[in-house]
C-alpha cells in the first residue's frame, strides 16, 4: 500500500487563526486560542492519521519583532518551521497587507517547497474585498496556491486538507498511528491554565505568566495535578489571586472543566502562585520552561 507522510508548518502574523486552523484539522484542542496576540509561545505538533497518510502539523508563534529573550526564543521556533517543512502554510487574514518580518517573507516567496496561502476570516468580508485581497496576495506571493477560508466556520478547511495530502511525499509514518501530538500531558495542563489567564486578565499580566505543573498523578478514575503559576512581580501575584482568592479560583474551575473534557476523566487541580523575577529575560529559566532550545 502506498503511504504519504510529511510535515506541514503553519506560519503568519499573530492572531490570524493559525491555532484555530490546526485544531480544525486535528479535531482536538491542542493549541490554545484567545483574542490576544502571542497566545502561542511554543511550536506545537499535532498529528492527523489516516490509513494511507500521516500529516504532522506544526502551529508556530505569530511573527513579531522580538523585544526580550522569551520573544527571541519564540521566533526561533518559527525559523525552525522553515527547516523541516514538506508543505508550508502561510496564513493571512482579510485586510492584512504584509508580514511583520521582511526576512521571513523572503523565505516564503523563495521557498522551494509547496506554499499554500490561506486567506482566513473571509466570513468577515464581502465579494469585492475578497477579490481584491486575492489579487494583492497573488502578486506578493506568486509561488503560492491561494485558498480563501474560514477556519472558525470550517469553510474550505477540508479542501485545504485534501490538497495537503496530495502534496505530501511518499513516506512511511514518522510517529505511531495512535499518537496525537509530540507534547507530554503536562504541557496541555500548562497551556489550558495559561489560556484561562489570557482570557481573564488584562495588560501585561498574561504575558508575564508561565505555568509549571509539578505533579501529575493518574489514577483509575481521577487525575491529580498540582500547578504553579509563575509571575515576575509581587503585584502581579496579588492580581492573579484576586480578592479572597476569587480570581484564582475562577481560573482553576474553568481549567479543570476543560482538562476533564481533554483527558476524559475526573480532574483534581491545585493551583499556586509564585514570584519568579524576570523569568522572561533569564536564559536558564527559559530553558527550564522549554524555550531557548539551541
Amino acid at each position: 500500500m502506498s503511504h504519504k507522510a510529511g510535515f506541514v508548518n503553519i506560519i503568519g502574523n499573530p492572531n490570524v487563526g493559525k491555532s484555530t486552523l490546526m485544531n480544525a484539522f486535528i479535531g482536538e484542542k491542542l493549541s490554545i486560542i484567545t483574542s490576544k496576540a502571542q497566545t502561542t509561545r511554543h511550536r506545537i505538533l499535532g498529528i492527523v492519521n489516516g490509513d494511507e497518510f500521516q500529516v504532522i502539523l506544526s502551529d508556530t508563534p505569530g511573527i513579531i519583532k522580538p523585544a526580550y529573550e522569551l520573544q527571541e526564543s519564540m521566533m526561533d521556533f518559527v525559523k525552525s518551521a522553515f527547516e523541516d517543512a514538506d508543505v508550508l502554510i502561510y496564513m493571512v487574514e482579510i485586510g492584512e497587507q504584509e508580514l511583520k518580518d521582511e526576512a521571513f517573507f523572503k523565505k516564503i516567496t523563495n521557498s522551494k517547497i509547496p506554499v499554500l496561502l490561506l486567506l482566513n476570516k473571509i466570513d468577515k468580508s464581502d465579494q469585492e474585498q475578497l477579490e481584491s485581497q486575492v489579487a494583492l496576495w497573488s502578486g506578493k506571493v506568486p509561488n503560492a496556491e491561494i485558498f480563501p477560508i474560514s477556519a472558525l466556520e470550517g469553510f474550505n478547511v477540508k479542501e485545504v486538507f485534501n490538497r495537503i495530502i496530495e502534496l505530501l511525499p511518499m513516506s512511511p509514518a514518522f510517529y505511531p498511528k495512535d499518537q496525537l501530538t509530540d507534547r507530554p500531558e503536562r504541557f496541555f495542563v500548562n497551556e489550558t491554565i495559561r489560556e484561562k489567564i489570557l482570557m481573564h486578565y488584562k495588560k501585561e499580566i498574561p504575558y508575564a505568566v508561565e505555568i509549571d505543573t509539578e505533579e501529575f498523578f493518574e489514577e483509575e478514575k481521577i487525575i491529580r495535578m498540582r500547578s504553579v503559576i509563575m509571575v515576575e512581580r509581587e503585584t502581579q501575584k496579588g492580581i492573579i489571586i484576586g480578592h479572597k482568592g476569587s480570581a484564582l479560583k475562577r481560573v482553576g474551575m474553568e481549567a479543570r472543566k476543560d482538562l476533564e473534557q481533554f483527558f476524559g476523566k475526573q480532574v483534581h487541580l491545585e493551583l499556586y502562585v509564585k514570584v519568579n523575577k524576570n523569568w522572561r529575560s533569564n536564559q536558564r529559566q527559559l530553558k527550564r520552561f522549554g524555550y531557548n532550545q539551541k
